[in-house]
């Protein structure tokens, strides 16, 4: 289980920094990314509510008001952080503008920022295989999904700060390695206490239904073409139907 939890959050991170290098390099257009952020946000909600819920329920030895309240504190808890550390998770837009008169603090914030990302990412990851084995495979794909759009939103904001693309590279592979960090501090808390994997599961629940309904679904507001909001809303029903298919061919169990 260890060399799987390691596995998995090592091929995000080197999945979601290929896709930023490819991506820089091939001058990817707006439309493209906020496919990415609608293919992501209906991921996410389908691995919270059609997995990680009810893998919760049924594992854990709480009522289920219980991890209800878990994954609750757990929306309520990102929201917090978000204001406490700005860690917004602007996509498209040059969310970089209101920083531009002190570039050298908008390194930090964002690094800042995206270590505890990657840090929580880790956690999620090891907690999921600890529930079990299928439910770490969906968990993964759905991180690797959403991680894509993130780690390209940072990519630009460290440009845009006058880092080179060696430089903003490095320290983003850096900030990746936090998660397997968190992986591991996880991994070996829970093998003490297995209680608390059905309740950290609750927790990932209520991250995945912070980050999509608060930071990518929003951004998909912003449109105002027909066109790019049916294609857009095709892409998140398409996220869903992903993690649905998942869930009916890969069998559960540890």
């Amino acid at each position: 289980m260890l060399l799987q939890i390691i596995i998995a959050t090592t091929l995000i991170g080197l999945i979601s920094l290929v896709g930023v290098v490819i991506i820089f390099n091939h001058n990817v257009k707006e439309k493209f990314l906020k496919s990415l952020i609608s293919l992501a946000a209906g991921s996410l909600l389908a691995v919270a509510l059609l997995d990680l819920l009810p893998e919760s329920l049924e594992q854990a030895a709480f009522e289920p008001h219980t991890i209800l309240g878990v994954t609750l504190l757990s929306i309520l808890f990102f929201f917090l952080l978000e204001k406490v550390i700005h860690w917004h998770h602007c996509r498209c837009d040059d969310c970089s503008r209101q920083h531009a008169t002190d570039k050298r603090h908008l390194i930090y914030l964002n690094l800042t920022g995206d270590a505890i990302h990657n840090l929580i990412d880790g956690v999620v990851v090891a907690a999921a295989f600890m529930l079990d084995f299928h439910t770490g495979l969906i968990v993964t794909a759905a991180v690797v999904l959403h991680e894509i759009p993130q780690e390209i939103s940072d990519f630009g904001i460290l440009l845009y700060a006058g880092l080179t693309k060696s430089k903003a590279l490095l320290y983003n592979f850096f900030t990746a390695l936090t998660a397997i960090v968190g992986a591991l501090i996880f991994y070996f808390f829970g093998q003490q206490s297995e209680i608390a994997i059905p309740l950290m599961a609750a927790f990932t629940a209520g991250n995945f239904i912070y980050l999509s309904t608060a930071d990518l679904i929003p951004e998909l507001h912003h449109e105002t073409n027909s066109k790019n909001i049916a294609a857009y809303s095709a892409w998140l029903l398409i996220g869903v139907a992903i993690i649905f298919l998942f869930n009916q061919l890969l069998p559960h169990g540890r």
